[in-house]
């Protein structure tokens, strides 16, 4: 299994803890369609994403928070 370090992730997250973050929002979407149960060789859905993201194949945009008004 292939190691992903906090680089490889920050290179195109522009820091790790975002990198993380798209990471694991991308494993929950892939998670709603549906997968070959029959193939063994599936790899996660965390790995797919990280993989993914370091390749620079996710792009993704960041919404600021909203302040509630009051």
């Amino acid at each position: 299994m292939r190691v992903y370090t906090p680089g490889e992730v920050a290179k195109h997250a522009g820091n790790k803890y975002l990198g993380v973050l798209v990471a694991a929002k991308f494993a929950r979407v892939l998670n709603e369609f549906p997968r070959d149960r029959s193939s063994s060789r599936e790899k996660k859905l965390t790995t797919r994403s990280l993989e993914e993201l370091s390749t620079g194949e996710i792009q993704y945009r960041v919404v600021p928070k909203r302040r509630p008004e009051g």
